[in-house]
């Protein structure tokens, strides 16, 4: 029978962040991954924010294998037949440090990986933890591939349907209204046509949100990340919607639908589909979160719901950085008490608390029930679409005035309503 420092289950950048933390104080840590390797099973959009993390990790981003820095953030409001897009570009987003970069999971996970396992960590792939193994009321181990290995702590960084903080009674079922599917293609294309068609030069990139028709009204919304030489291309959609939408429709035609409309299609033209996949993701927010430690478990990344959307931004890497780190300092410190109750390993907790991942939370945890508006996905983008077609319109005979044309479509009852959403807003 393995006994171990600790376990660590799940190799995505939660479970490597923890690894590599610990690994470089001399903690032996086994890390267990049920893909062919670090990232073989992510579905990450594929982009993270740098500035979060960047103090944890300060040797590792100088090497780490980014695709390119984010200089032009995109927002697009997709009606049936038009859109309405905005693009930022600011001095700051092209300095160095930079921000923010698109990356592709498969390439930085591995990489990740072997940081990990170069501070001595050691990697176990193809292999799935079925279970936790509780004794006394505390997590001792886990079962993976048949057999039993005993450990100081686990560390559940199993995704966002983490069964072993069910197992470990850290978390209830999931309910359907706290999750969203993700669908993603990586698309192949030449660097040169991707600068041309988004404008870029050199290792600029380029992010870009998509909401409303994509998702045919339901709450979601579409991405697309350029990377070095292809593009990371998806929607993401809540499992709620899709169960209780009538007629019903399956994820992947959304993605189908999306690809097809003219603003997407000009920009992939040429390029090859070279990867596709779909995953769950947590959408609930803060009050969706489970318990993150318990006797001899800690739990991390998006195990532990550690994902957010506001709109405008959807963020979750550097959390799954950021909590394995904290997870890794919570039980360092409960070793030097040679003590892993939930007492100890509570500061784990605190340390999130303290750290811009609770902050970020706390702040924003209004954004879940704000966003579950079908206003926001279906009757603005067609209010913003029918005002531009007519602002822009230029019929055979005279034109109407701008402000009556646009007054038309802000009726007092319009107004009324949207008075009430933007006090939802403004929760956010």
């Amino acid at each position: 029978m393995e006994k171990f420092d600790v376990i660590v289950a799940g190799a995505g950048l939660a479970g490597l962040a923890a690894a590599y933390t610990l690994a470089q104080e001399g903690v032996e840590v086994l890390l267990i991954e049920k893909g062919d390797y670090p990232g073989a099973k992510n579905v990450s959009g594929g982009r993270l924010y740098i500035n979060p993390v960047r103090e944890l990790f300060p040797e590792l981003w100088k090497k780490a294998p980014w695709e390119r820095f984010i200089a032009r953030e995109g927002v697009s409001i997709m009606a049936g037949e038009r859109s309405l897009s905005v693009e930022y570009c600011g001095s700051e987003l092209n300095r160095e440090p930079h921000q923010s970069y698109s990356i592709l999971r498969a390439k930085f996970d591995r990489w990740l990986a072997k940081q990990a396992e170069r501070k001595g960590a050691m990697l176990v792939s193809k292999s799935r933890v079925d279970g936790v193994i509780i004794e006394n009321d505390k997590v001792v181990g886990v079962w993976a591939g048949g057999d039993e290995l005993r450990a100081d702590v686990v560390m559940a960084c199993d995704g966002a349907m983490s069964l072993l903080a069910e197992k470990a009674g850290l978390r209830k079922p999931c309910n359907p209204r706290d999750y969203a599917v993700g669908l993603k293609e990586v698309i192949e294309l030449e660097s040169a046509l991707i600068e041309e068609r988004f404008g870029l030069e050199g290792n600029e990139g380029a992010a870009r949100l998509f909401m409303g028709e994509v998702t045919r009204g339901k709450f979601g919304g579409g991405f697309l990340y350029t990377n070095k030489d292809s593009l990371s291309l998806g929607i993401v959609v809540g499992i709620q919607d899709l169960m209780d939408g009538s007629p019903a429709v399956q994820a992947p035609v959304l993605l189908d639908e999306f690809k097809r409309r003219p603003e997407i299609a000009r920009l992939i033209k040429g390029g090859e589909s070279v990867e596709y996949s779909a995953h769950v993701i947590p959408e609930g927010g803060l009050k969706a979160l489970g318990k993150l430690y318990g006797n001899g478990i800690l739990v991390a990344g998006d195990a532990a719901g550690l994902a957010m959307n506001i709109g405008v931004t959807v963020r979750g890497m550097e959390y799954a950085l950021a909590s394995g780190y904290y997870a890794a300092q919570a039980v360092l410190q409960a070793r030097e008490k040679e003590d892993y109750t939930a007492s100890s390993l509570s500061v784990y907790e605190k340390l999130l608390n303290d750290s811009f991942v609770m902050k970020d939370f706390a702040a924003f945890k209004e954004a879940p029930a704000v966003l579950d508006s079908p206003r926001f996905f279906k009757h603005y983008p067609e209010l913003v679409g029918n005002m531009m077609r007519d602002v822009y319109g230029v019929p055979a005979g005279p034109k109407d005035r701008l402000y009556p044309t646009i007054r038309k479509y802000l009726t007092f009852k319009e107004m009324w309503a949207m008075a009430g959403d933007m006090r939802k807003v403004m929760k956010i």
